[in-house]
């Protein structure tokens, strides 16, 4: 497949490394300030990271730019009607206006805060000991997470997901804090807490604490590359359903609907 990548820092050289050794094509690397990517664009401007990506002749676009952008991108993106994939967190908010603008467009979008393999699974793990856990009142919960120094967000998206997949297996956590408690906290709250520092690629663990022990679950990322490698994957796979019919265009899809 011919493949562009929009944003070419670490993660963006990442995914072309793996994308060649799978057998594709890089045929553009878009970025706002890269010198060695093919195509520098203004920042802000999706407009010529569309144009950047048709001159190409792109077949599919992998999105691993700045919370800032993404928006702006996808908005661009999107009505090429090629098939995106998108790795940058931080627009949960927006997703319902993608979403709007895949079925009005015809586009289709792939989103996830982590396209590992391992952290996929991890997903699926935490929710099903949290659903076991709910049963032993004694046992109250939390999630920790850390990444380097040079992440723009905080929670990571991938800290949200597996928040979310504790509340979905104990019902009595109804509300995610982030910040610092400078009180009690409440019985239903769900404490959310990020590190950044060094160099960590992303260390997620889920506690399960009681009096008389703990246990945790923790996925820990040696490397971008389980990230990267899982992004081009996914596009392979988004590509793929689209031509079977196995998937519909105009949609903004998950993980779960590849995997």
């Amino acid at each position: 497949m011919k493949i562009a990548l929009v944003g070419y820092g670490k993660m963006g050289h990442m995914i072309e490394a793996c994308a060649k050794a799978m057998g594709h094509d890089v045929v553009a690397t878009i970025d706002v300030s890269a010198k060695d990517a093919t195509a520098l664009v203004p920042a802000g401007d999706g407009n010529a990271v569309a144009q950047a990506v048709k001159k190409s002749g792109a077949e599919g676009v992998i999105e691993f730019s700045h919370p800032t952008a993404v928006i702006g991108n996808l908005k661009a993106l999107i009505p090429l009607g090629l098939p995106v994939v998108c790795g940058t967190t931080g627009w949960a908010k927006s997703e319902d206006e993608i979403e709007g603008l895949c079925a009005s467009s015809k586009g289709t979008c792939m989103r996830s805060s982590n396209f590992s393999i391992g952290v996929n699974m991890f997903y699926k793990i935490v929710e099903e000991a949290a659903k076991i856990m709910a049963d032993y009142s004694e046992y109250d919960v939390a999630v920790w997470e850390a990444h380097h120094n040079q992440k723009a967000d905080s929670p990571s998206g991938t800290a949200l997901e597996v928040a979310r997949r504790v509340m979905i297996g104990n019902k009595t956590k109804t509300e995610m804090v982030f910040d610092a408690f400078h009180e009690k906290p409440k019985a239903n709250q769900l404490h959310v807490s990020s590190t950044r520092v060094g160099f960590v690629p992303g260390t997620h663990t889920v506690f399960f604490d009681s009096p008389a022990d703990e246990i945790e679950l923790t996925h820990r990322a040696r490397s971008r590359e389980g990230f990267a490698r899982g992004s081009v994957t996914a596009l392979e796979k988004l590509a793929a359903k689209l031509k079977s019919g196995e998937l519909a265009a105009g949609k903004l899809y998950g993980m779960k609907d590849l995997f």
